[in-house]
């Protein structure tokens, strides 16, 4: 009996010092867990001017707004929407999270006065300035229109240079697919792939809702969440994925927002870069 309550109190003591220490790991690191500091999110927009981006309007060119078409105040970028053009950041980007927040303003203008609010954040956008209808680099758009936010569209020169591949339901909604998870996968370089709730009766007029419609009503912020990993490109509408790409091409290029006959407005452009495995 002694021998074995001496065991058990050398047992129990081993136990105690070693509990005053730094407790040896029970197993190895998961294998995802990081092993360096994470990428901070880089702010596009600072909420004091244009800085990082030049503006580019249809028969003017770059850094000609006399209509202020592209303006900030109050820590809001405003885009009219009076002249058709965009803004562009001075750098290219790859492998990210863009988020951009935005709602829409009242004022409509020209040929669109009467027609569904429009815009669209041009993603991996190359070559000239203006090389599409004038007015937009090529690249690939995620459209922001009521109704319709979070389509896909090629904004390309017709070669398969400009492309993406989706997958998409059975039936087409007019020309166009309609992004389905499960469904079978097409590839385009031209038009667009809607995304999966756009309502089959969509109608380009002035304040459209539709049944399944993610986008919050006029004057409400909405958050627009482009998730870009190599060659893919995932879109989420507050917190919902609306659509998604892969086969992208190609998949760099710089960042465009469309000024497109509609006022609004936006509080936030931050880009965060993806780690690389």
């Amino acid at each position: 009996m002694k021998s074995g309550m001496l065991v058990l109190f050398a047992l129990i003591g081993a136990l105690v010092i070693r509990g005053q220490g730094n407790p040896a790991p029970t197993s190895p690191l998961p294998k995802n867990t990081p092993t360096h500091a994470q990428p901070k999110p880089m702010q596009l927009f600072n909420g004091r001017d244009l800085g990082g981006w030049y503006t580019f309007l249809r028969d003017r060119g770059r850094n000609t707004d006399p209509k202020k078409v592209f303006t900030v105040r109050n820590g809001l970028m405003r885009i009219s929407g009076e002249e058709w053009g965009c803004l562009t950041t001075d750098q290219e980007y790859d492998n990210y999270k863009l988020v951009v927040e935005y709602k829409w303003g009242t004022q409509t203008f020209g040929e669109r006065a009467s027609k569904a609010r429009d815009n669209g954040v041009l993603l991996h956008s190359t070559g000239p300035d203006g090389a599409y209808s004038g007015i937009w680099m090529h690249s690939i758009e995620c459209q922001i229109i009521e109704g319709g936010t979070g389509d896909f569209l090629v904004v390309g020169d017709g070669t398969d240079k400009f492309a993406l591949t989706s997958t998409v339901a059975p039936e087409k909604q007019g020309k166009s697919h309609v992004f389905q998870p499960d469904g079978q996968p097409v590839t385009i370089n031209g038009g667009r792939i809607n995304w999966y709730g756009r309502d089959p009766g969509w109608k380009d007029t002035l304040g459209f809702r539709g049944g399944k419609d993610i986008e919050k009503p006029v004057g409400e912020w909405n958050k627009l969440e482009c998730l870009v990993e190599g060659e893919a490109i995932s879109t989420f509408l507050n917190g919902k994925l609306v659509n998604r790409a892969t086969q992208v091409k190609p998949s760099k290029g710089r960042i465009q927002i469309q000024s497109e006959g509609a006022e609004i407005f936006v509080r936030k452009v931050e880009l965060t870069p993806l780690l690389q495995h």
